[in-house]
């Protein structure tokens, strides 16, 4: 990991209307990303981490603050067809319902961003024929999702995720519906991943063993964030539990 930023956001708000009522599920958010850096982000239930990714997406569009990607900032990234130029070019999303499309195969899924980028046909046999090794899929490159196990599906979607050696990862709960073993495996690739391509990532996650890979915590609460941790590899799970559970409880952090 460098110093260099790779995404910055500044004084991020979002409000939604519900009920007649509003909801700040984003409030003066600012924070940084840098090159090569893992970041998750760990909240309560409604405390504004979805909502942050379907922004730094593209996928929804903040009430006010800025989101820069390599120092360049515009307003109208969140507007399309430069929303999905914007994701295009710069992000690969990993969703914890692994959102494959069930008539494709292993390999199909996988190159699917190659195939909307107009590649040839070549440069897609290559890419994805590598992709599925370093996931460990060459095997089930004919198979469709119902054919894979959670964590096999898991891989797919990561490998369509960084098909395109994307600059920023964005996960939600990407272990939610895996077993611990599996879960580990995820992440043990993810890293990986992350190392050999110097991504970098944002993973939400309630899961405080998750958060233990990643190089600094993010703590949501009531749309705002409340506290950071840098993991130096000693005692890390315990320090971040402990935020935690003082968040849930309301306590201040």
């Amino acid at each position: 990991m460098n110093e260099q930023i790779i995404l910055s956001v500044e004084n991020l708000s979002k409000t939604y209307e519900s009920a007649g009522e509003p909801v700040h599920a984003l409030k003066n958010v600012s924070f940084s990303l840098k090159k090569g850096e893992l970041i998750a982000v760990m909240g309560t239930s409604g405390s504004g981490k979805s909502t942050l990714l379907n922004v730094l997406g593209a996928l929804d569009e903040p009430n006010s603050g800025k989101v820069s990607v390599n120092g360049q900032y515009s307003k109208s990234m969140f507007k399309e067809p430069l929303a999905t130029d914007y994701r295009r070019d710069n992000i690969g999303f990993i969703f914890q319902s692994y959102n494959l499309l069930k008539d494709l195969t292993v390999e199909e899924n996988i190159g699917l961003p190659l195939l909307l980028k107009e590649e040839s046909k070549d440069e897609i046999d290559r890419k994805t024929g590598e992709m599925m090794e370093l996931m460990g899929l060459g095997n089930w490159k004919h198979h469709r999702p119902v054919q894979l196990s959670g964590g096999q599906q898991q891989r797919v979607a990561i490998g369509r995720a960084l098909i395109t050696e994307p600059p920023i990862v964005l996960a939600d709960e990407l272990t939610g519906n895996l077993d611990t073993n599996t879960a580990k495996e995820i992440l043990r690739v993810l890293t990986d991943m992350k190392e050999k391509f110097n991504q970098s990532m944002l993973v939400v996650t309630h899961d405080p063993k998750v958060a233990t890979y990643a190089d600094r915590v993010l703590f949501f609460h009531d749309g705002e964030i409340v506290d950071e941790y840098k993991c130096t590899g000693t005692d890390d799970i315990d320090r971040i539990m402990h935020i935690f559970q003082k968040i849930l409880e309301g306590q201040p952090v």
